[in-house]
Protein backbone atom coordinates (compact mmCIF):
# COMPACT_ATOMS: atom_id res chain seq x y z
CA UNK A 1 0.00 0.00 0.00
CA UNK A 2 1.32 3.33 -0.82
CA UNK A 3 2.09 5.84 1.76
CA UNK A 4 -0.06 8.54 3.15
CA UNK A 5 1.71 12.13 2.01
CA UNK A 6 1.02 15.79 4.07
CA UNK A 7 1.97 18.78 3.00
CA UNK A 8 2.70 21.13 5.93
CA UNK A 9 3.75 25.11 6.03
CA UNK A 10 5.73 25.58 8.95
CA UNK A 11 8.21 28.19 10.64
CA UNK A 12 10.81 26.29 13.32
CA UNK A 13 12.14 28.55 16.40
CA UNK A 14 15.16 30.67 16.00
CA UNK A 15 16.89 28.20 17.35
CA UNK A 16 16.29 25.03 15.06
CA UNK A 17 16.81 24.39 11.59
CA UNK A 18 13.95 23.64 9.50
CA UNK A 19 15.28 20.13 8.82
CA UNK A 20 15.18 19.17 12.60
CA UNK A 21 12.13 21.29 12.54
CA UNK A 22 10.39 19.05 10.10
CA UNK A 23 11.60 15.97 11.47
CA UNK A 24 10.12 16.81 15.16
CA UNK A 25 6.61 17.05 13.25
CA UNK A 26 7.81 13.54 11.51
CA UNK A 27 8.65 11.71 14.89
CA UNK A 28 5.68 13.18 16.95
CA UNK A 29 3.09 12.17 14.10
CA UNK A 30 5.01 8.29 14.56
CA UNK A 31 7.09 6.48 16.51
CA UNK A 32 9.39 9.22 17.95
CA UNK A 33 8.94 11.45 21.44
CA UNK A 34 11.10 14.40 23.00
CA UNK A 35 14.29 11.74 24.55
CA UNK A 36 15.49 8.81 23.37
CA UNK A 37 13.41 5.50 23.76
CA UNK A 38 14.61 2.13 24.57
CA UNK A 39 11.71 0.48 23.57
CA UNK A 40 11.91 1.64 20.20
CA UNK A 41 13.05 -1.59 17.79
CA UNK A 42 13.87 -2.24 14.36
CA UNK A 43 10.16 -3.31 14.86
CA UNK A 44 8.84 -0.25 15.20
CA UNK A 45 11.09 1.78 12.84
CA UNK A 46 9.31 0.65 9.79
CA UNK A 47 6.87 2.94 10.93
CA UNK A 48 8.71 5.99 11.20
CA UNK A 49 7.76 9.18 9.35
CA UNK A 50 10.05 10.60 6.30
CA UNK A 51 10.54 13.99 5.87
CA UNK A 52 10.59 14.17 1.73
CA UNK A 53 11.26 17.34 0.86
CA UNK A 54 11.68 20.92 3.30
CA UNK A 55 12.25 24.13 0.87
CA UNK A 56 11.36 27.68 1.72
CA UNK A 57 8.15 29.42 1.28
CA UNK A 58 7.43 33.27 2.12
CA UNK A 59 9.18 33.74 6.03
CA UNK A 60 8.50 29.88 6.51
CA UNK A 61 8.87 26.10 4.80
CA UNK A 62 6.95 23.89 3.16
CA UNK A 63 7.79 20.14 4.16
CA UNK A 64 5.94 17.09 2.51
CA UNK A 65 5.92 14.49 5.04
CA UNK A 66 5.08 11.00 3.87
CA UNK A 67 3.52 8.43 7.02
CA UNK A 68 3.21 4.75 6.23
CA UNK A 69 0.51 3.38 5.47
CA UNK A 70 0.61 0.61 7.95
CA UNK A 71 -0.50 3.24 10.71
CA UNK A 72 -3.83 4.28 10.00
CA UNK A 73 -6.65 2.33 10.26
CA UNK A 74 -8.65 2.23 7.13
CA UNK A 75 -11.92 3.71 7.25
CA UNK A 76 -11.08 6.09 10.52
CA UNK A 77 -11.15 9.46 9.66
CA UNK A 78 -10.79 10.97 13.06
CA UNK A 79 -7.78 8.34 13.21
CA UNK A 80 -6.15 9.64 10.01
CA UNK A 81 -6.28 13.45 11.28
CA UNK A 82 -4.44 12.23 14.62
CA UNK A 83 -1.80 11.18 12.27
CA UNK A 84 -1.73 14.16 10.44
CA UNK A 85 -3.01 16.83 12.26
CA UNK A 86 -1.85 15.32 16.37
CA UNK A 87 -0.05 17.05 18.14
CA UNK A 88 2.47 18.89 15.98
CA UNK A 89 0.77 22.07 16.45
CA UNK A 90 1.92 22.61 20.16
CA UNK A 91 5.64 21.50 19.28
CA UNK A 92 7.78 23.71 21.16
CA UNK A 93 10.61 23.78 18.16
CA UNK A 94 8.13 25.47 15.47
CA UNK A 95 6.67 28.79 16.23
CA UNK A 96 3.75 27.93 13.86
CA UNK A 97 2.64 25.40 11.53
CA UNK A 98 -0.20 24.60 8.87
CA UNK A 99 -1.45 21.64 7.52
CA UNK A 100 -1.86 22.45 3.92
CA UNK A 101 -3.08 19.18 2.15
CA UNK A 102 -2.94 15.51 2.28
CA UNK A 103 -2.83 13.24 -0.20
CA UNK A 104 -4.37 9.46 0.81
CA UNK A 105 -3.76 6.35 -1.22
CA UNK A 106 -7.07 4.40 -2.53
CA UNK A 107 -6.92 1.68 -0.90
CA UNK A 108 -7.50 4.32 2.76
CA UNK A 109 -10.44 6.08 1.30
CA UNK A 110 -12.92 3.09 1.73
CA UNK A 111 -15.67 5.57 1.74
CA UNK A 112 -18.73 5.25 -0.65
CA UNK A 113 -18.35 9.82 -0.78
CA UNK A 114 -21.47 11.84 -1.80
CA UNK A 115 -24.88 9.60 -2.68
CA UNK A 116 -26.07 12.72 -4.79
CA UNK A 117 -23.12 14.85 -5.57
CA UNK A 118 -23.34 17.87 -8.01
CA UNK A 119 -25.14 15.87 -10.58
CA UNK A 120 -27.90 13.93 -8.08
CA UNK A 121 -28.68 17.10 -6.62
CA UNK A 122 -29.12 18.47 -9.97
CA UNK A 123 -31.73 16.37 -11.14
CA UNK A 124 -33.67 16.66 -8.06
CA UNK A 125 -33.72 20.44 -8.63
CA UNK A 126 -33.96 19.96 -12.26
CA UNK A 127 -31.11 21.58 -13.69
CA UNK A 128 -28.78 19.00 -15.02
CA UNK A 129 -29.38 20.21 -18.78
CA UNK A 130 -29.47 24.13 -18.22
CA UNK A 131 -26.59 24.15 -15.28
CA UNK A 132 -27.33 26.93 -14.12
CA UNK A 133 -26.17 28.10 -10.37
CA UNK A 134 -28.31 26.88 -7.54
CA UNK A 135 -29.46 29.70 -5.69
CA UNK A 136 -30.17 29.30 -1.88
CA UNK A 137 -30.92 31.18 1.06
CA UNK A 138 -30.87 30.44 5.14
CA UNK A 139 -33.55 31.16 7.24
CA UNK A 140 -33.20 35.16 8.85
CA UNK A 141 -32.74 35.84 11.58
CA UNK A 142 -31.14 32.93 12.23
CA UNK A 143 -32.82 32.04 15.67
CA UNK A 144 -35.74 33.71 17.04
CA UNK A 145 -38.68 32.67 14.63
CA UNK A 146 -41.15 30.36 15.35
CA UNK A 147 -42.23 27.26 12.99
CA UNK A 148 -45.43 29.01 11.65
CA UNK A 149 -43.14 32.52 10.52
CA UNK A 150 -40.34 30.39 9.40
CA UNK A 151 -42.38 28.40 7.18
CA UNK A 152 -43.80 31.64 5.97
CA UNK A 153 -40.53 32.85 5.32
CA UNK A 154 -39.36 29.90 3.52
CA UNK A 155 -42.74 29.98 1.50
CA UNK A 156 -41.69 33.61 0.37
CA UNK A 157 -38.10 33.09 -0.65
CA UNK A 158 -39.56 29.12 -2.63
CA UNK A 159 -42.06 31.25 -4.94
CA UNK A 160 -39.51 33.82 -5.73
CA UNK A 161 -37.16 31.57 -7.12
CA UNK A 162 -34.14 29.60 -4.87
CA UNK A 163 -33.40 26.30 -5.19
CA UNK A 164 -31.98 25.24 -1.65
CA UNK A 165 -33.13 26.63 2.63
CA UNK A 166 -31.77 25.71 5.36
CA UNK A 167 -31.65 26.39 8.74
CA UNK A 168 -29.14 28.36 10.28
CA UNK A 169 -26.02 26.52 11.71
CA UNK A 170 -27.18 27.65 15.31
CA UNK A 171 -30.55 26.33 15.07
CA UNK A 172 -31.64 22.67 15.86
CA UNK A 173 -34.12 21.73 18.70
CA UNK A 174 -34.93 24.74 20.67
CA UNK A 175 -37.73 25.35 22.58
CA UNK A 176 -39.10 28.22 20.40
CA UNK A 177 -38.79 26.58 17.55
CA UNK A 178 -39.29 22.35 17.74
CA UNK A 179 -37.51 20.66 15.05
CA UNK A 180 -39.97 18.81 14.23
CA UNK A 181 -42.69 20.83 14.18
CA UNK A 182 -40.57 23.46 11.98
CA UNK A 183 -39.75 20.78 9.59
CA UNK A 184 -43.68 19.91 9.39
CA UNK A 185 -45.02 23.51 8.98
CA UNK A 186 -41.47 24.71 6.47
CA UNK A 187 -42.03 21.33 4.31
CA UNK A 188 -46.42 22.51 3.88
CA UNK A 189 -45.08 25.47 2.82
CA UNK A 190 -42.48 24.38 0.23
CA UNK A 191 -45.29 21.92 -1.15
CA UNK A 192 -47.40 24.77 -1.64
CA UNK A 193 -44.67 26.77 -3.29
CA UNK A 194 -43.64 23.87 -5.49
CA UNK A 195 -47.45 23.18 -6.57
CA UNK A 196 -47.90 26.59 -7.47
CA UNK A 197 -44.35 26.58 -9.48
CA UNK A 198 -43.56 23.32 -10.51
CA UNK A 199 -40.30 23.32 -9.28
CA UNK A 200 -38.43 21.64 -6.18
CA UNK A 201 -37.12 23.13 -3.26
CA UNK A 202 -34.95 21.65 -0.97
CA UNK A 203 -34.88 21.95 2.74
CA UNK A 204 -32.21 21.00 4.56
CA UNK A 205 -33.08 20.60 8.26
CA UNK A 206 -30.29 21.05 10.87
CA UNK A 207 -29.94 17.76 12.70
CA UNK A 208 -26.43 18.55 14.47
CA UNK A 209 -26.90 17.01 17.86
CA UNK A 210 -24.54 14.51 19.89
CA UNK A 211 -23.17 11.98 17.81
CA UNK A 212 -25.53 8.65 19.19
CA UNK A 213 -28.60 10.53 18.22
CA UNK A 214 -28.03 12.36 15.10
CA UNK A 215 -28.73 9.57 12.43
CA UNK A 216 -31.82 8.91 14.65
CA UNK A 217 -32.85 12.90 14.43
CA UNK A 218 -32.03 12.77 10.64
CA UNK A 219 -34.37 10.11 10.57
CA UNK A 220 -36.94 11.82 11.88
CA UNK A 221 -37.09 15.11 10.42
CA UNK A 222 -36.77 13.19 7.42
CA UNK A 223 -40.28 11.16 8.47
CA UNK A 224 -41.73 14.43 9.14
CA UNK A 225 -40.72 15.44 5.24
CA UNK A 226 -37.62 16.86 5.18
CA UNK A 227 -35.89 16.13 1.49
CA UNK A 228 -31.99 17.26 3.01
CA UNK A 229 -30.68 17.00 6.18
CA UNK A 230 -27.66 19.67 7.33
CA UNK A 231 -24.85 18.85 9.75
CA UNK A 232 -22.15 21.19 11.03
CA UNK A 233 -19.33 19.22 10.28
CA UNK A 234 -16.37 20.91 12.46
CA UNK A 235 -18.67 20.68 15.88
CA UNK A 236 -20.24 17.09 15.12
CA UNK A 237 -17.56 15.77 13.51
CA UNK A 238 -16.35 14.01 10.27
CA UNK A 239 -17.51 10.70 11.67
CA UNK A 240 -21.46 12.42 12.04
CA UNK A 241 -21.40 12.77 8.38
CA UNK A 242 -20.17 9.54 7.71
CA UNK A 243 -22.95 8.09 9.78
CA UNK A 244 -25.37 10.17 7.46
CA UNK A 245 -24.17 9.46 4.55
CA UNK A 246 -23.71 6.01 5.09
CA UNK A 247 -27.22 4.92 6.82
CA UNK A 248 -29.52 3.02 4.05
CA UNK A 249 -32.49 5.15 5.45
CA UNK A 250 -31.05 8.53 4.71
CA UNK A 251 -31.79 8.59 1.50
CA UNK A 252 -31.78 12.42 0.94
CA UNK A 253 -28.85 15.08 0.35
CA UNK A 254 -26.38 15.66 3.39
CA UNK A 255 -25.94 19.29 3.63
CA UNK A 256 -22.51 20.20 5.50
CA UNK A 257 -21.54 23.59 7.26
CA UNK A 258 -18.47 24.28 8.50
CA UNK A 259 -19.08 26.48 11.25
CA UNK A 260 -16.07 27.27 13.39
CA UNK A 261 -13.38 26.43 11.05
CA UNK A 262 -11.78 29.78 10.70
CA UNK A 263 -10.56 28.26 14.44
CA UNK A 264 -8.19 26.82 12.59
CA UNK A 265 -8.05 27.44 8.69
CA UNK A 266 -7.81 31.61 9.25
CA UNK A 267 -4.35 31.92 9.90
CA UNK A 268 -2.25 31.12 6.91
CA UNK A 269 0.76 30.09 9.35
CA UNK A 270 -0.89 28.05 11.80
CA UNK A 271 -3.69 25.60 11.80
CA UNK A 272 -5.21 23.56 8.99
CA UNK A 273 -6.17 24.79 6.22
CA UNK A 274 -9.78 24.15 4.46
CA UNK A 275 -8.04 21.67 1.39
CA UNK A 276 -8.10 18.72 3.86
CA UNK A 277 -11.62 19.79 5.41
CA UNK A 278 -13.16 19.72 1.83
CA UNK A 279 -11.30 15.92 1.40
CA UNK A 280 -12.89 14.67 4.32
CA UNK A 281 -15.93 15.65 4.05
CA UNK A 282 -16.02 14.04 0.41
CA UNK A 283 -14.46 11.31 1.71
CA UNK A 284 -17.15 11.20 4.68
CA UNK A 285 -20.34 11.18 2.15
CA UNK A 286 -21.31 15.09 1.89
CA UNK A 287 -23.28 16.11 -0.66
CA UNK A 288 -22.33 19.98 -0.80
CA UNK A 289 -20.05 21.89 1.49
CA UNK A 290 -19.56 25.56 2.39
CA UNK A 291 -16.55 26.64 0.99
CA UNK A 292 -15.99 30.41 0.96
CA UNK A 293 -16.83 33.17 -1.53
CA UNK A 294 -14.62 35.74 -3.31
CA UNK A 295 -16.70 38.75 -2.21
CA UNK A 296 -18.69 38.19 0.65
CA UNK A 297 -17.98 39.17 3.89
CA UNK A 298 -15.95 36.67 5.55
CA UNK A 299 -11.91 36.29 5.31
CA UNK A 300 -11.02 34.77 1.75
CA UNK A 301 -7.93 34.00 -0.55
CA UNK A 302 -9.89 33.42 -3.81
CA UNK A 303 -6.92 31.51 -5.32
CA UNK A 304 -6.94 28.79 -2.32
CA UNK A 305 -10.72 29.12 -2.91
CA UNK A 306 -10.84 28.07 -6.48
CA UNK A 307 -8.93 25.46 -5.64
CA UNK A 308 -10.45 24.29 -2.54
CA UNK A 309 -13.60 24.33 -5.04
CA UNK A 310 -11.61 21.91 -7.65
CA UNK A 311 -10.61 19.45 -5.17
CA UNK A 312 -14.50 18.80 -4.15
CA UNK A 313 -14.98 18.64 -8.42
CA UNK A 314 -12.34 16.72 -10.24
CA UNK A 315 -12.05 12.75 -10.53
CA UNK A 316 -11.22 11.01 -7.36
CA UNK A 317 -11.39 7.58 -7.56
CA UNK A 318 -14.91 6.27 -7.15
CA UNK A 319 -16.72 9.32 -5.54
CA UNK A 320 -19.02 11.54 -6.62
CA UNK A 321 -18.07 14.98 -6.81
CA UNK A 322 -18.99 17.82 -4.37
CA UNK A 323 -21.57 20.96 -4.86
CA UNK A 324 -19.12 23.56 -3.17
CA UNK A 325 -21.57 26.41 -1.30
CA UNK A 326 -20.63 30.23 -1.53
CA UNK A 327 -21.97 31.71 1.44
CA UNK A 328 -21.49 35.05 3.69
CA UNK A 329 -22.38 38.31 2.77
CA UNK A 330 -23.88 37.55 -0.49
CA UNK A 331 -26.32 39.85 -2.54
CA UNK A 332 -27.46 40.55 -5.77
CA UNK A 333 -24.74 42.94 -6.60
CA UNK A 334 -22.02 40.47 -6.02
CA UNK A 335 -23.46 37.29 -8.19
CA UNK A 336 -21.04 37.92 -11.07
CA UNK A 337 -17.79 38.31 -8.98
CA UNK A 338 -18.88 34.61 -7.40
CA UNK A 339 -19.59 33.22 -10.78
CA UNK A 340 -17.38 34.92 -13.17
CA UNK A 341 -14.43 32.91 -10.68
CA UNK A 342 -16.07 30.38 -9.52
CA UNK A 343 -18.06 28.75 -13.11
CA UNK A 344 -21.66 27.76 -12.86
CA UNK A 345 -21.27 24.48 -10.54
CA UNK A 346 -21.68 26.25 -7.28
CA UNK A 347 -24.87 26.84 -4.71
CA UNK A 348 -24.78 30.85 -4.08
CA UNK A 349 -26.44 31.25 -0.68
CA UNK A 350 -27.62 34.09 0.39
CA UNK A 351 -29.40 35.11 3.47
CA UNK A 352 -29.33 38.60 4.44
CA UNK A 353 -29.23 39.57 0.66
CA UNK A 354 -32.45 37.74 0.25
CA UNK A 355 -34.18 39.10 3.27
CA UNK A 356 -32.99 42.42 3.57
CA UNK A 357 -34.37 43.52 -0.10
CA UNK A 358 -36.44 46.26 0.05
CA UNK A 359 -39.11 44.44 -0.69
CA UNK A 360 -39.19 41.61 1.01
CA UNK A 361 -37.81 38.03 1.13
CA UNK A 362 -39.83 37.24 -1.97
CA UNK A 363 -38.45 40.07 -3.95
CA UNK A 364 -35.18 39.31 -2.37
CA UNK A 365 -35.03 35.54 -3.90
CA UNK A 366 -36.30 37.19 -7.09
CA UNK A 367 -33.73 39.44 -7.44
CA UNK A 368 -30.81 37.09 -6.32
CA UNK A 369 -32.16 34.40 -9.67
CA UNK A 370 -32.46 37.54 -11.67
CA UNK A 371 -28.64 38.09 -10.96
CA UNK A 372 -27.53 34.77 -11.94
CA UNK A 373 -30.00 34.89 -15.35
CA UNK A 374 -28.13 37.99 -16.52
CA UNK A 375 -25.02 35.99 -15.64
CA UNK A 376 -26.26 33.02 -18.05
CA UNK A 377 -27.61 35.42 -20.64
CA UNK A 378 -24.08 37.37 -20.81
CA UNK A 379 -25.27 40.67 -19.74
CA UNK A 380 -24.35 42.97 -16.53
CA UNK A 381 -26.77 42.93 -13.34
CA UNK A 382 -26.89 47.01 -14.13
CA UNK A 383 -28.47 46.23 -17.43
CA UNK A 384 -30.89 43.83 -16.94
CA UNK A 385 -31.78 45.38 -14.18
CA UNK A 386 -33.24 47.97 -16.52
CA UNK A 387 -36.13 45.69 -16.81
CA UNK A 388 -36.43 43.85 -13.82
CA UNK A 389 -37.15 46.06 -11.11
CA UNK A 390 -36.42 43.26 -8.09
CA UNK A 391 -32.89 43.15 -8.99
CA UNK A 392 -32.74 47.19 -9.08
CA UNK A 393 -34.05 47.58 -5.97
CA UNK A 394 -31.18 45.41 -4.74
CA UNK A 395 -28.42 46.93 -6.33
CA UNK A 396 -29.42 50.54 -5.17
CA UNK A 397 -29.38 49.22 -1.82
CA UNK A 398 -26.37 47.05 -1.70
CA UNK A 399 -24.46 48.42 -5.30
CA UNK A 400 -22.45 45.81 -7.31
Amino acid sequence: MSDVTALYYFEPRSDTTPKFAAQAIADEETTGTWTDLTTRTDYTKRLDGRVESVEPEGSGYLTKIAYPAEIFEPGNIPQYLSVVAGNLFGLGRLNSVRLLDIFLPEELVRFKGPKFGIEGVRKLIGTDKSRRPHVGTIIKPKVGLNPKDTAEVAYLAATGGVDFIKDDETLTDQAFCPLNDRVEAVMAGLDKAMAETGRTILYAANVSTRADKIVERAEKVIECGANAIMVDVITCGFSAVQALAEEPSIKVPVHVHRTMHAAMTRNKKHGIAMRPIARLVRMAGGDQLHTGTVSGKMGHDPAELLEDNNILKEKWYSMKPVFPVASGGLHPGKVNAELSRLGNDIILQAGGGIHGHPEGTKAGAMAMRQAVDAFMEGVTAEEYAKNHRELRLALEKWGK
